[in-house]
């Protein structure tokens, strides 16, 4: 008997109707999901905070102009840097791949940024980052972002997963949770921009939440 080809998709292509034939996925709404997670005690320092205005005055004239390597590289990349996700436990990981099976459908792809255990390769993944050029309506950074933590759930046998998606200065959080076999559900926090200074002070703080609550076996 011939061995049957398994069927793939890429996170750079999928769409949102190919999620939902291969899962029972919702929406929901309810703000009260990021509670624990947005209001994380982190005292801001004063070095932090100039940092970030800093970052603000630097890239406000210039970051509608970027294309997605630019944002990454000049923009996103410091502020992963001073959050500091390199430990001995765990890394922050550009275009790294990520695979795995969702009902016997591989996934598979290069992700933006990915926060995994690890020491020279990924291993366990945490959290995810998507950015996109707002000049790019064809492709979804929410569907991508999606597929990701569909993937990471199945892999590391859980059934919560967070992440979020960037287009140019906007960014919003996403919430993944597996409620029964083949169920699940997830949640899309407010927008937050990030050429604004107390909503870069917040995507800051819960960058940091990331890293102190979520980055655990």
């Amino acid at each position: 008997m011939e061995n049957q080809e398994i069927k793939s998709y890429n996170f750079s292509n999928i769409k949102y109707l190919e999620i939902e034939d291969l899962v029972n996925i919702t929406p929901k709404l309810n703000d009260a999901k990021f509670d624990d997670w947005f209001k994380y005690e982190y005292d801001l320092s004063q070095e932090e905070s100039i940092f970030l205005d800093k970052l603000i005055k630097k890239h406000t004239l210039y970051l509608s102009s970027y294309m997605e390597e630019d944002l990454k590289m000049k923009f996103l990349s410091p502020i992963f840097c001073q959050v500091d996700f390199l430990t001995d436990k765990f890394h922050d990981w550009y275009d790294a791949t990520l695979s795995g099976m969702v009902n016997g459908v591989e996934i598979k792809g290069f992700t933006d940024i990915m926060i995994a255990s690890g020491t020279k390769n990924p291993r366990k993944p945490y959290f995810f980052i998507q950015e996109f050029k707002p000049s790019t309506p064809d492709r979804d950074p929410e569907v991508q972002l999606l597929a990701e933590l569909l993937v990471a759930i199945e892999k590391n046998k859980t059934n919560i997963i967070r992440g979020g998606y960037i287009i140019g200065q906007n960014w919003r959080f996403v919430i993944l949770e597996k409620i029964a076999e083949n169920q699940f559900q997830y949640f899309v926090s407010k927008q937050f921009d990030s050429l604004d200074l107390e909503d870069l002070k917040q995507i800051y703080i819960i960058l940091q939440a990331v890293k102190h609550r979520y980055c655990e076996d």
